[in-house]
């Protein structure tokens, strides 16, 4: 690992309607930026609320029926049903309901408040969703930016999950293209001369953690560019960082 990364925000990217082009969107920013040549392996975190917006990942409320069930969890705990109607469609397991909060398994498998359904930074009367599948947003935005830049680039699709026995929210990798989301220690020896035998660094989500302190979530900066970190380019997955249920001791 580089003994120093650089993390910048990407300013000057406007409201993202459906449809649009995020990685033209994405390339018109970094050039306003007044940037040397864009380095080969430089990763770019783009957060997921702008994938969803480009793809129409977009609900109104005002076109949902309830169904019974998230009617009497709504009236049970004061949420708006429209709201708990969308949130149960993109459930694939109920993980806890209580206290007015619902934790979700989403389709795709991640554990996450409200199945990621969140209303923040949306359109009034709207909620926005996770995308279809994080992993292909990234591809083709890594593909994009390969060919426009004319050199290999990696790309993290990231939200933001709150965590289990900690306070605070934290970015995590939900789609990634062009790297690992490890980092492999096993095997390797610490410098008191004992092999490590369960260390698998979650670096990802290390990278998207710490690319969120530029981009925050009322700047306006819904990118990062990630330069100086040495990785090996791979065929990653987001998926991978799911721990799979044999393995979870909590489920």
């Amino acid at each position: 690992m580089p003994a120093e990364i650089r993390i910048r925000g990407l300013q000057g990217i406007p409201e993202i309607r459906p449809g649009d082009d995020l990685c033209r969107t994405i390339l018109e920013a970094t050039a306003g930026q007044g940037r040397p040549e864009i380095e080969p392996g430089a990763l770019f975190v783009v957060a997921q609320k702008i994938v969803s917006k480009a793809e129409g990942r977009i609900i109104r409320l005002d076109g949902v029926a309830p169904s019974p069930q998230a009617e009497a969890w709504a009236s049970e705990c004061g949420r708006d049903a429209r709201l708990v109607e969308v949130i149960l469609r993109e459930t694939r397991r109920i993980v806890r309901m209580d206290r007015g909060i619902l934790i979700a398994e989403t389709h795709h498998g991640y554990v996450c408040a409200n199945a990621g359904v969140d209303a923040s930074n949306a359109p009034p009367g709207c909620v926005i969703l996770l995308p279809l599948d994080p992993d292909a947003s990234a591809r083709r935005l890594r593909d994009g930016l390969t060919k426009a830049l004319s050199r290999p680039v990696g790309v993290i699709v990231s939200d933001t999950f709150g965590r289990p026995w900690r306070q605070g929210l934290t970015n995590i990798a939900l789609g990634l293209a062009g790297l690992s989301p490890f980092i492999d220690y096993r095997g390797k020896v610490d410098c008191y001369g004992r092999t490590l035998h369960t260390t698998l660094l979650a670096a990802a989500d290390e990278i998207a953690a710490a690319a969120e302190l530029v981009m925050g979530k009322t700047l306006g900066i819904p990118v990062a560019l990630v330069e100086g970190l040495e990785y090996s380019p791979a065929e990653g997955s987001g998926i991978e960082l799911l721990r799979p249920p044999e393995e979870d001791l909590f489920r």
